[in-house]
């Protein structure tokens, strides 16, 4: 730690540093060395992959369901093609795993390298984002995302009155559990996982035999024998935690500023790699970075592969209220189901679990939320969050939003056809990212909330101008990031309406897909491709399967309104693509006339000479792909340079607050504190949980929509169900999606509640603050749980295990 703080006050220590050259200070990087080393020496292969950040590498942590999306690349190392891209917008969450007609003569021209004049052009002076007046940020703005290896035990202990020590976050720690997409807890001695019904939706599906529907209709079994395994599912364990921060960051000080990327990727892999082949099979390795690259921790996860669905209830009450009630409280939400792990075909012994609690929770009660926060923001300046709110959020939302369009469209022509593709969970998970985002882009052009980041943000620069060294060191970094978001602004329109362009994205059409890579493909054989440098690409090409034909006219009409959207009707290229028609009649004649709706046709126009053919498919892609390959060019290099900034302005503010305050998200475990609390909302009072009575008054209410209908079995309240059983509360936990499942107990570590879901006033803002005015996280009541499975489902054996965990 005391390195860190050395290396951040002493910059002239450090070897490669980014700014040590005074030329260099508020200069771009990419200058002629940088466009060398990072758009390659010849023929850049550049790979955007979108997945978690932290995620962890990838988007699984239950993202639709609350994890924004940053904008994440990896660049890599030139290879075969000029200008191979793949853009993977891959969700692997429980959903995915979730023109005109003139002759072209010649293929369209490749994006040029950048040159030092053409970067100025993007240059502006004036800022086009918004100022805002300081208001006084919180103590934890920041967040109260705890690491255990800096568990925070004095403030534990001076705030919330009683004595945590080791051995309470221990058992926090080792009782909790990561899933591959959210977070969840062993509840007995037997190995029973509780999480949420939202994150097994894929599993309950998968399960489900021949002429069964256990996600409409239920699940319970009746014995150990009846519990039904999980195919290709695993859940983790946190068992140990080392600090390998020098072993990243001798690496990566020792590099020049322009490799500083590919070594730290290097060297978190190498360590991976080194400390995996150390373990055993069943313990995964992460590496994780924590304060943006500040400090680094080596995390091994036990991992166990033989997963199975003991109860789940029915999507209609696991998801009450549908998309409407979505973010929002009062909520009557039953969003539990119950895994085992097994070890040799026997329940796996857990000695160290959370057991039920029977009395549950009262106003003001300390509550702790442990589980695997996906990732947050709360280091971004100013300036990102703006470009966010203006630009990079809308953009997204924008995606969002078609890509439902379209899904909905086809799943409403061939239901049967869209159960097969499992399409409802994965238009749920996207509706839960548009909610996300139309959230976000409101919180983030609010005045009180950018005001108290304004002034966090102020507090940060007089802290850095307290210390003449950090001050002349991390300044000019701030100014910098600000340049490139106004830089990013230009590249934006053509960047964002191009993610999930992918062989074999659910996000796009097959047509597309094809059009586009065979246009690179054609232009790559007019450059003097070799046959060996094509043969993966067309492979990569050929591996996109055939979509049913209106699944493409629906994908892709939605896509080319997509471009409408960000570019308006009047842009040069909008008008070229539509040439005067609809969008509709644009992708008529694509599907009535393309080679590319299908792969075997697909092959014999690239046999062929797929520039000239005319294919109405080809037109499209010849009027959008090199403005996209020139954007994800000139984006990627932007983003590099940003990421390697956010890193350093990391080190400085670790330099300067330490572990007094918490680092960003990164879907790894973390334990959260928090009271019980209702809050003031739309001219009232938010009770601190609700009941089967709400429930009740809700569906009838409602009776008319099919969002509140009740399943049959809870039509009619069973005489036994005691209607005043709390069954949602609401606490001030700091949450954000990967929590999702997450354990919440009370300070004798028995479980509450389980969470689920943010609230509206939290669900926009939680990304980048922690605001704790009216923010609160939503979790099913223990109460509501227990009595649900005794007097509804009549679930006597899970019953008992759950009041008597330990099979005494």
């Amino acid at each position: 730690m005391e390195r860190i703080r050395d290396s951040a006050r002493n910059p002239d220590k450090r070897i490669g540093a980014l700014w040590q050259d005074a030329n260099l200070t508020g200069r771009s990087l990419v200058d002629k060395t940088f466009q060398k080393k990072w758009i390659g020496e010849k023929n850049p292969l550049i790979l955007f992959k979108f997945g978690v950040s932290h995620f962890s590498s990838r988007l699984s942590l239950d993202i639709l369901c609350g994890t924004n999306l940053h904008e994440t690349n990896i660049i890599m190392p030139a290879r075969n093609f000029r200008f191979l891209f793949i853009l993977i917008f891959s969700f692997s969450f429980y959903a995915v795993s979730c023109s005109g007609t003139k002759e072209v003569a010649e293929a369209p021209e490749a994006a040029e390298e950048p040159t030092e004049e053409v970067v100025a052009e993007t240059r502006t002076t004036e800022s086009p984002f918004p100022e805002y007046d300081p208001v006084p940020a919180g103590e934890f703005d920041n967040g109260r995302m705890w690491t255990f290896e800096h568990a925070p035990i004095d403030y534990f202990s001076e705030t919330y009155s009683f004595n945590p020590d080791q051995d309470w976050f221990d058992h926090a720690r080792l009782s909790s559990i990561r899933l591959p997409n959210c977070s969840g807890s062993f509840v007995s001695a037997n190995g029973l996982v509780l999480t949420n019904h939202h994150c097994a939706r894929e599993q309950i599906t998968q399960v489900s035999s021949d002429g069964e529907n256990l996600l409409d209709d239920g699940f319970y079994a009746e014995s150990l024998a009846d519990e039904r395994h999980i195919e290709d599912y695993y859940v983790d364990k946190l068992v140990e935690i080392r600090d390998v921060t020098d072993l990243i960051l001798d690496e990566v000080d020792a590099a020049p500023a322009e490799e500083r990327a590919q070594v730290r990727e290097a060297a978190i892999n190498e360590l991976e790699s080194q400390l995996q082949d150390e373990q055993g099979e069943d313990i995964a390795v992460q590496v994780v970075s924590l304060y943006n690259g500040a400090l680094y921790s080596a995390y091994f996860f036990q991992r166990f592969d033989d997963v199975r669905l003991v109860m789940a209830p029915e999507l209609q009450i696991g998801y009450y209220g549908g998309d409407d009630d979505n973010f929002t409280y009062p909520r009557y939400n039953l969003d539990m189901t119950f895994f085992r792990v097994y070890d040799g075909d026997e329940p796996l012994q857990t000695p160290v679990y959370f057991p039920f609690s029977e009395t549950g929770v009262e106003e003001g009660d300390a509550v702790f939320m442990i589980g695997n926060p996906g990732s947050t923001s709360r280091l971004a300046t100013m300036a990102k969050l703006n470009y966010r709110g203006h630009y990079g959020d809308v953009y997204y939302h924008n995606l969002f939003e078609r890509v439902i369009n379209g899904l909905e469209q086809f799943y409403e022509f061939d239901p049967e056809e869209g159960d097969a593709r499992d399409m409802r969970n994965f238009i749920f998970s996207l509706k839960n990212a548009e909610k996300l985002y139309s959230g976000q882009i409101q919180a983030l052009r609010d005045p009180f909330l950018m005001g108290r980041r304004t002034d966090n943000e102020n507090s940060f620069r007089e802290d850095l101008e307290a210390d003449p060294d950090l001050a002349e060191y991390y300044l000019p970094m701030m100014d910098r990031l600000e340049e490139i978001q106004i830089e990013k602004i230009e590249f934006a329109e053509f960047y964002y309406p191009s993610l999930g362009i992918s062989p074999n994205s659910n996000f796009s059409s097959a047509i597309m897909q094809r059009a586009m890579f065979a246009q690179m493909y054609a232009s790559e054989i007019l450059n003097g491709a070799s046959p060996e440098d094509l043969a993966p690409f067309m492979l990569q090409i050929l591996s996109i399967e055939d979509n049913p034909a209106e699944l493409d006219r629906f994908l892709l009409t939605e896509r080319i309104k997509l471009f409408q959207d960000i570019l308006g009707d009047d842009h040069p290229v909008v008008q070229e693509i539509l040439n005067g028609r609809t969008a509709e009649a644009v992708v008529y004649e694509i599907i009535e006339q393309s080679a590319f709706l299908t792969g075997e046709k697909t092959q014999e126009i690239l046999e062929d000479d797929a520039l000239g053919s005319g294919d109405p498919a080809m037109e499209l892609a010849n009027a959008i792909t090199p403005k996209i390959m020139e954007a994800q060019q000139y984006y990627s290099m932007l983003m590099g340079e940003e990421q390697e900034l956010m890193n350093e302005l990391g080190r400085a503010w670790f330099a300067i607050y330490g572990t007094e305050r918490p680092p960003d998200a990164t879907f790894s475990p973390r334990i959260s504190d928090g009271v019980v609390s209702g809050y003031d909302y739309n001219g009232t009072k938010a009770p601190i949980y609700t009941t089967f009575y709400g429930l009740y008054d809700r569906a009838h209410s409602h009776h008319t929509d099919p969002q509140w209908a009740l399943p049959p079995r809870w039509e009619e309240p069973s005489p036994t169900l005691d209607l005043s059983t709390p069954v949602n509360f609401v606490s001030t936990n700091d949450i954000i999606g990967g929590n999702s499942g997450s354990p919440v107990v009370n300070i004798s570590l028995e479980v509450v509640g389980l969470a689920f879901d943010s609230n509206i006033e939290g669900m926009g803002s939680s990304d980048f603050i922690l605001n704790d005015r009216s923010a609160r996280a939503v979790s099913v009541d223990a109460r509501g749980m227990l009595e649900s499975l005794k007097h509804v489902y009549k679930t006597e054996r899970l019953v008992e295990e759950l009041l008597n965990p330990s099979g005494d």
